[in-house]
């Protein structure tokens, strides 16, 4: 039998918000799931453009980060992240996990 690490569904769907009016996860969400680092998943993204789909992620506005920031599920994990770098929104992932 093989070490299959399975994720729950309730732990994916605590990392979906909605943003501009679609269902998203933040790039920081994706990479924990991949179990990677969020700076080595955007550098995937970045290097293999033709891979994904174009609307597969978009950076967050200021605006759309002090929003996500007040809310009282995203203050505490954000305090690691860097704030010269706005979390980007990776769309198509989430509609594969939701279908």
């Amino acid at each position: 039998m093989s070490n299959i690490n399975l994720i729950s569904i309730e732990r994916i769907e605590k990392t979906i918000y909605l943003i501009r009016g679609e269902k998203v996860m933040l790039d920081r969400d994706l990479a924990e799931l991949y179990q990677v680092h969020t700076k080595a998943l955007n550098q995937a993204v970045r290097r293999n453009l033709d891979r994904f789909p174009a609307d597969f992620m978009f950076q967050l506005s200021e605006k759309e980060v002090a929003e996500l920031n007040r809310s009282q599920f995203v203050t505490g994990s954000e305090k690691h992240r860097d704030p010269r770098f706005r979390p980007n929104a990776c769309l198509r992932r989430v509609r594969a996990v939701k279908k």
